[in-house]
């Protein structure tokens, strides 16, 4: 049966696991942990592959390459890692840095990585010769993230001198410097489209940039506490985004418009991500708990249970099928997440338990919201 049931959970971390992605096959699931080491998971084996040792200090923040040749883990050392995910050998290490490495990604070529410090600087690195081909400076504070923009020629960073900044990846050179948050930016995204830069703040805002002018398009009002995480669905219409005040929100990029609140979390809310077919969203909360949310109408899905403790971040594989999350309770765990038609989950709910649905098995299986017993 598929409603968040759990899979594998993976222990060998010694310290909190920070950070989590899969590989662009979905066969291999590289973690990044404040026991100064970065691992690779076998997900089709549910074992562990090589660890990535050599870190000096606590990892903070992994990346894949989309051409899933390469492995960037950045971390308190100044320094960030480049693995070979084949064979867990290293490729080379990016030292330029003056301070803590706090978010890393690659360009869709794979040919590029930046490289985002609490030295208030971002470097790009060819990721074939390991040499920095460029410092980006202008922020004066640091630098909480980085994303490439969809076709590679734009790089957003999010600050906490309280600005958003977009550069030109060719040239380094500064494109805009956008400045009406006022406090710390902690995330930023791109829309699939190229057409809206999303920001979220420690301001309890998210703006919606318009990337042609610079100019924000629609200022998000409505949550209480900093914004932690934004992420836009796949046909850039809706904006997804988690807070502090433990609630996640959608709202529609058009008009900026609240569209549903996503409540149920009893603390922090640290991640929002959409599953691939835009139809699921999945939250991670210092509750202990990961939620799934249906994306149409924010209601709840399922709610998984076995961290026992805060849960930094969550991944979907590239189709959708397997959510991995990691906590500091020092776990990776993988979750079922296929959800099968409505018909056929009733039916297997009904066989397997022998009991009628969950209130959260009603909201993701009965769109009437009828309370009527489904099983004979």
């Amino acid at each position: 049966m598929a409603t968040g049931s759990p899979g594998a959970a993976f222990p060998g971390h010694g310290n909190e696991v920070i950070s989590v992605v899969f590989s662009p096959d979905g066969r291999t699931l590289a973690t990044a942990s404040r026991d100064k080491t970065a691992r690779l998971w076998d997900v089709t084996a549910d074992e562990r592959r090589p660890h990535l040792y050599g870190h000096a200090a606590q990892a903070y923040s992994v990346a894949y390459s989309p051409d899933g040749r390469a492995i960037a883990v950045g971390g308190g050392n100044k320094t960030v890692h480049l693995w070979d995910p084949r064979t867990g050998r290293p490729r080379a290490t990016l030292r330029g840095h003056g301070d803590r490495v706090n978010s890393v990604a690659f360009s869709p070529d794979s040919l590029t990585l930046a490289t985002a410090s609490h030295d208030g600087t971002v470097r790009l690195w060819d990721t074939e010769t390991g040499e920095s081909r460029v410092t980006l400076t202008g922020h004066s504070d640091w630098v909480s993230s980085v994303a490439f923009s969809r076709d590679g020629k734009t790089l957003a960073t999010g600050s906490g001198d309280r600005t958003v900044r977009l550069w030109d990846t060719a040239t380094g050179r500064s494109r805009a410097t956008l400045t009406k948050h006022t406090d710390w930016v902690e995330s930023v995204a791109f829309s699939r489209d190229g057409k809206t830069l999303a920001s979220g703040s420690g301001d309890s805002t998210a703006l919606l940039w318009n990337l042609q002018t610079g100019k924000v398009r629609e200022k998000i009002k409505g949550h209480t506490g900093s914004v932690t995480s934004v992420a836009f669905s796949r046909d850039s219409r809706t904006l997804a985004t988690a807070s502090t005040d433990r609630t996640a929100r959608l709202w529609d990029v058009q008009t900026g418009e609240p569209r549903a609140a996503l409540n149920g979390h009893s603390d922090w809310v640290r991640a929002v991500v959409f599953r691939p077919d835009g139809r699921t969203i999945a939250t991670a909360g210092d509750d202990r708990t990961v939620r799934l949310w249906d994306a149409e109408t924010g209601s709840g899905r399922a709610v998984l249970t076995g961290h026992t403790d805060w849960v930094n971040s969550v991944a979907f594989s590239p189709d959708g099928e397997t959510l991995a999350s990691v906590s500091d309770d020092r776990a990776v765990r993988l979750w079922d997440v296929s959800f099968p038609e409505p018909g056929v989950a009733i039916e297997q709910i009904c066989r397997t338990f022998g009991r009628d649905l969950t209130e959260e098995e009603r909201a993701a299986y009965l769109p009437d919201g009828s309370d009527a017993s489904v099983c004979p």
